[in-house]
């Protein structure tokens, strides 16, 4: 049985593509476990106590109008800002 040059590299490439494809798939599926520890983010929480447990999130009470007492804005949880990066001191140039 006689295979020739071309055979063995079609061979090949399709193995190397078979295996590329494995790897991915496994990446993807550990990205997916990784993602699904993470937290819930803070607009999603709908609870004041749930809110005001967690250290990153911050409760928005609602507004009122004084006059009618109708509610204008319902109150959310929202991400506290982060805090900017600080700079290093500059150098003083001698």
């Amino acid at each position: 049985m006689k295979i020739n040059v071309t055979k063995m590299l079609q061979l090949s490439a399709a193995a190397l593509l078979l295996s590329a494809f494995a790897y991915g798939g496994v990446s993807a599926a550990e990205k997916k476990k990784e993602a699904a520890k993470a937290p819930p983010a803070c607009n999603s929480l709908k609870d004041e106590k749930a809110c005001e447990a967690r250290d990153d999130c911050t409760w928005v009470a609602a507004v009122t109008d004084a006059k009618t007492g109708k509610q204008k804005r319902r109150a959310y949880c929202r991400a506290k800002p982060k805090a900017p990066a600080s700079k290093p001191p500059a150098k003083k140039k001698t």
